[in-house]
């Protein structure tokens, strides 16, 4: 899929599930799991051990409408490597400009981290396809709505404090999409082998996700 292919996967179906598991034997599964549930977007983090080759090795595994990007991106080497690796898209915890202009370079959707209103501004302004504000647990919903009044056309994803019950607050809020990690990817339900609970969820966030936006 071109950029806006995945741009459009990622706003359509409006959940990133954010991986950050130690056990990578598991991850597969874990992926299969909450996409059969409807969360097609998976972000695999670079604090997971080998996560570079993780990503090779799922973009070969997974199924075709499952989209694989990379998490926790921080420097513009890194971002090279994932998308080389198979990453269609690459999420950071900071804003880094030369990150957004090697992604719109290769093609490969944006997602920078930020956190004040110039930053947010700054990345928007540089190309970022979507603003990811981070850690939004230190926000709130209501710091979207701020936002959205002096810079109504920027599209924002909150990570960190989104749950799947709060998820239909951010979205109402002026959010285009959210990152989950914890919430969704229940850890003892993984440790386990009941991954049926993981599509379960992923049902639950993608239909309250959808919900929230009829009532837009």
């Amino acid at each position: 899929m071109a950029n806006s292919s995945i741009l459009e996967t990622i706003l359509s179906t409006g959940v990133i599930a954010v991986i950050r598991m130690k056990d990578p034997a598991k991850l597969l599964k874990v992926v299969e799991a909450i996409s059969a549930g409807g969360v097609k977007c998976i972000e695999i983090t670079m604090t997971v051990p080998g996560a570079v080759g993780l990503i090779r090795e799922l973009s070969g595994k997974v199924s075709g409408d499952v989209v694989l990007g990379a998490g926790t991106v921080t420097d513009v080497k890194t971002a090279n490597e994932v998308i080389d690796a198979g990453a269609k898209f690459v999420v950071g915890p900071i804003l880094n400009t030369d990150i957004i202009a090697l992604c719109k370079k290769r093609g490969v959707v944006v997602m920078p981290g930020c956190f004040t209103p110039t930053e947010i501004l700054t990345a928007w302004t540089a190309g970022a396809d979507i603003v990811k504000v981070f850690p939004a647990t230190s926000l709130g919903p209501r710091y979207f709505k701020d936002i959205a009044g002096p810079l109504p056309d920027i599209r924002l994803m909150p990570t960190g404090g989104v749950t799947i019950d709060n998820v239909g607050e951010w979205i109402q809020a002026g959010a285009v999409a959210v990152g989950i990690g914890s919430d969704l990817l229940d850890k003892k339900a993984i440790e386990e082998g009941r991954f049926e609970v993981l599509t379960d969820r992923a049902q639950r966030m993608v239909r309250n996700f959808k919900e929230a936006k009829t009532r837009i």
